[in-house]
This record gives structure tokens, C-alpha cells and sequence, in this order.
């Protein structure tokens, strides 16, 4: 009953017309965001923050939380329909895009919006009944933990890689690599560089993303020489009942991952919708389909990505602790506004606890409100010739990566990945498990260092705690079944090569 109560309380600010107003703002300002590359949350935030001086502090929070969650639907759009993702819509590129090639654009979107909807809702009853008692989770994670978390991430490259184990492997091993460059964070020492100065920095996920997927898909485009005839067929946007049935599970399993992962320092939305795919090609019915434009594909890591934007507020309001950059600007925003973020923040200030978590529900309708009917309106896009719109998707491409840094390194080295990624869809490698180990292999190396430093290089830190002991047991379980599966498939592929043979052979001796 108090939850009940407290939301109540918090609605209560949430639902004034000012409030309202700066909401609506912020999710609109998020979803438009989200659909340009490179031009994420983070640099929207910081560019706006100095405007928080002069809007009211509840106003002030809810427009810049509606900017963060927002953003992550706004991505979705421009994956699903060009192949062009942000770090939180890589796995949309998946099925999102392949159901985009099957005519099938307007399910997509509509999977996704609803989708984020669900995920949206979940991690608000989590956010609203547990914030308190699971900002203290973050605190049992060591290094030791984390280490093992992003290892068992390593060993579930097959779930995420539609082609062979060895292909997903090779990639991720490929992308903890480039993940390598730059300077050294303990020893200050350059690695991987050449000597260039740019890449001291290390490379940007940015350039990567739309090198390998947006770029290299307008190569392959090109390269087929087909001319891609505009969108002229039925816009299908509500899903059938059957289908329904199909989101429904996946998107309510991504909302869990998503909630977990986001509370996790390190974690957030880009983490959580490859956990939600791995997920969904384990456990899902139509395990099957996924990968070649499935709906469980879009519907599980939509919900997952939405959830995680929407819990990582937890250990900044409950502990004081931003777990990624965007939470950092949250943060500032706070201080600036004479707020400490922490464990005392729910007692000393509750119509702004209360009132931004209420606001998230309603910034949830706000985004439905806003995109479903859009969708009509984001597929007018496929009613320009493609001969018009490949150079308007590189123009944004460039634009996208060069607002980062302001800097021309940046377009070239965007360049040089999309031919690098033409070059994997030639050889028909994916680019999500490149990614995947890009993202988890400097996190990886990083937790390990501290795990070693703290345990003076004793291996055992691994095994005592509960925790990281507990995650090597499940990696020692999945590399048992993946083992198993891996020999199981090639002896049956032996079979059929043999009867294939024998058959060859009866028919020879007939004739």
C-alpha cells in the first residue's frame, strides 16, 4: 500500500500541466535524437543541461530523463529501417532489418514500440518497489564478478551469431582486438596505434556500428546492382493475434534482463539487448527464425533496451553512483540543482523521486502516443529511390560520426570499417559478434586487472566468491552443451553425407 501511495504522490506532480509539457518535450526531442547517427542521448544532454538553470528542477529532471529513454525508441527506427544503429541498436540490425527486406517495416516498428512499452512498464514497477534494496546489488558485484559476467557473455557468441560457432568466435575475438587500441588506462603505454595520433583515443564504437552495418549495407546494395523499387505495397502495422502471442514472451523476458542488467554498473541498454537476444534464441519457440527477420528478434531486445534506460537510474538515486556517462550528466544535473543523489535523496526530497519515477509512465504513453502512429510516417522514406536515398544515408552516416569529436579521423575511419564490413557480408560473417566482444573486451581486461590486483595474482578470487564462482559454473555448463551440440550436429551431418553416398552408389549400380 505504500508503493501505491507513493505513486500516487508522485503523479501527482507528475500529471500538472508544466510537468506534462516538459515530458512530452523530452521524449519528442529523445525520439528525434535517436533517429540521427551518432547523435545520441549523451551529446543531447550535455548541449542542454546549461538550460536547466532556468527550468523549474522536477521540469528540469523529467525533460532530461525524457531525452535518455527516448532516445532509445528513436534508435530502433533508423536500425530497423536503414541499418544504420547507435550502441543501443546494434542486435535491432538483426531481424529488425530483415524484416524491413520482407515488406514487413511497419510489424517491425510497431513490435518495437510496443515492446518498449512492456519493457518501459516493468522496469517502472522494479524502479517504484525495489529501487532501495536493489541499488545496494551493485555493491555485491567485485571485480572478480564482473569479470566472470563478461566472460560468460564471451561463451554465449553463438546465441547472438546466426552463422557457424567458429565464424561467431573469430569475430569476437576480432572485435576485443580493435578493442585493444589506444593508450593503455594502467601503464599509459600506446597499443595498437601505428603511431597514429587519433587512434590514441582508441577507436569509437560509433564508427564501427556504422561502418560494419550502415555503410557496408549500402556497398552490398550497390554491389548486387538491383534496383530497390520504392515502397509502394500495404503498410501492415498491427500485428496479427498469433503474433501478439509471439511478442508478448520475448518482450516480457527482455524487460527482465533489461531490468537486471541496468542496475549493474557497466551494464545499461547496449549490454542488455545482446543478453535479450542471447536469450531469445535459447529459449524461445521459434528459436529457429531468429536471425533471418523473426519477430521475437525486435520484441525481446526493444523491451530489454528500454528497460535498462530505465533502471540505471536506480544506483544514482539510491547510491549516489552514475553507472554510465549519461547517468553522470543526471548527476550534474542534480548537484546542480542543489540535489545529492543517494540513499537520503527518497527521504529529503520525495516529489522528486516519486514525481520522475511517475513520469516515466507517462513519458511510456507519451512514446506510444508519438511513434506508433508515426510509423506511416517513417516508412515514406522507402518512396524515395534508392538511387536518391544511399547518399543521404552516407551524408548522415558522416555527419553522425563526425559530431562526436569534430573530427575528419572519424569519417575515414567510419569509411574503413564499411569496407571492412562489406568484405564480412561477402564472406557472409556477422558483425554483431565483432561488436559484442568490442563492447566486453576492454570491460573484460579492465575487471580482471583489479580482480588480480586486489588478490595480490591469486586465480582462487574467482572460485571463493559466491557470485563469480557461481557465473563460472554456468560458463563450464553452457561450454559442456555447446560441446556436446557442436559434435552432435557434425555426426549427423556425417550421416547424411553417408547415406547421400550410399544412395549415389545403389543408383550407379541400378543403371
Amino acid at each position: 500500500m505504500d508503493v501505491l501511495h507513493n505513486l500516487a504522490f508522485g503523479f501527482s506532480h507528475a500529471l500538472t500541466i508544466q510537468n506534462l509539457l516538459y515530458c512530452a518535450l523530452g521524449c519528442t526531442v529523445g525520439t528525434l535524437v535517436g533517429l540521427l547517427p551518432g547523435l545520441g542521448p549523451l551529446s543531447t544532454i550535455s548541449l542542454l543541461l546549461p538550460l536547466t538553470y532556468s527550468i523549474p528542477t522536477g521540469g528540469a529532471l523529467i525533460m532530461l530523463a525524457g531525452i535518455y529513454y527516448g532516445a532509445q525508441y528513436g534508435d530502433s527506427v533508423s536500425a530497423i529501417t536503414m541499418k544504420i544503429p547507435h550502441a543501443s541498436s546494434i542486435v535491432a540490425c538483426i531481424d529488425g532489418y530483415q524484416m524491413t527486406l520482407k515488406g514487413k517495416t511497419g510489424l517491425a516498428l510497431f513490435t518495437a514500440g510496443i515492446s518498449s512499452f512492456i519493457g518501459g512498464t516493468v522496469a517502472i514497477i522494479v524502479l517504484s518497489t525495489m529501487a532501495p534494496a536493489l541499488g545496494e546489488v551493485g555493491f555485491l558485484f567485485g571485480p572478480a564478478d564482473y569479470c566472470a559476467l563478461m566472460l560468460l557473455g564471451f561463451f554465449c557468441v553463438s546465441f547472438v551469431s546466426a552463422g557457424s560457432l567458429l565464424n561467431g568466435l573469430a569475430m569476437a575475438m576480432i572485435g576485443v582486438l580493435l578493442g585493444m587500441v589506444g593508450t593503455d588506462v594502467n601503464s599509459g603505454v600506446a597499443r595498437y596505434t601505428m603511431n597514429l595520433p587519433f587512434l590514441m583515443d582508441g577507436i569509437g564504437l560509433i564508427s564501427i556500428a556504422l561502418g560494419c552495418f550502415g555503410i557496408a549495407e549500402v556497398v552490398k546494395n550497390l554491389d548486387n546492382k538491383n534496383v530497390l523499387t520504392p515502397f509502394n505495397g500495404k503498410i501492415k502495422l498491427m500485428p496479427t493475434w498469433p503474433e501478439f502471442k509471439r511478442i508478448l514472451p520475448s518482450a516480457l523476458r527482455g524487460s527482465v534482463i533489461g531490468s537486471v542488467l541496468g542496475i549493474l554498473p557497466g551494464g545499461g541498454p547496449t549490454i542488455a539487448q545482446f543478453a535479450a537476444y542471447a536469450a531469445d534464441k535459447r529459449f524461445s519457440k521459434y528459436k529457429h527464425e531468429i536471425g533471418t527477420g523473426c519477430i521475437e528478434g525486435v520484441a525481446g531486445q526493444a523491451a530489454a533496451d528500454e528497460a535498462a534506460a530505465r533502471t540505471s537510474f536506480i544506483p544514482l538515486m539510491a547510491i549516489g553512483i552514475p553507472e554510465n556517462a549519461v547517468m553522470a550528466l543526471m548527476m550534474a544535473a542534480f548537484i546542480v540543482k542543489g540535489i545529492q543523489p543517494g540513499p537520503n535523496m527518497i527521504a529529503s526530497h520525495p516529489d522528486l523521486f516519486w514525481g520522475l519515477v511517475a513520469s516515466m509512465w507517462v513519458g511510456n504513453c507519451f512514446l506510444v502516443l508519438l511513434n506508433v502512429p508515426l510509423v506511416r510516417y517513417w516508412l515514406s522514406v522507402f518512396k524515395i529511390p534508392y538511387v536518391v536515398l544511399f547518399p543521404a544515408i552516407l551524408f548522415f552516416c558522416c555527419i553522425g560520426t563526425y559530431s562526436i569529436n569534430n573530427s575528419l579521423d572519424d569519417i575515414y575511419t567510419t569509411a574503413v570499417f564499411g569496407l571492412i564490413g562489406y568484405l564480412f557480408l561477402r564472406l557472409d560473417m556477422e558483425a554483431a559478434p565483432l561488436m559484442l566482444g568490442f563492447i566486453l573486451g576492454p570491460m573484460l581486461e579492465e575487471n580482471f586487472r583489479r580482480a588480480m590486483l586486489l588478490s595480490r595474482g591469486e586465480f582462487s578470487i574467482f572460485v571463493t566468491r559466491p557470485i563469480s564462482g557461481t557465473l563460472l559454473s554456468v560458463i563450464a555448463i553452457v561450454v559442456v552443451w555447446q560441446t556436446t551440440a557442436f559434435f552432435r550436429a557434425a555426426k549427423k551431418k556425417r550421416l547424411v553425407a553417408q547415406t547421400a553416398a550410399s544412395i549415389r552408389s545403389d543408383s550407379s549400380v541400378a543403371v
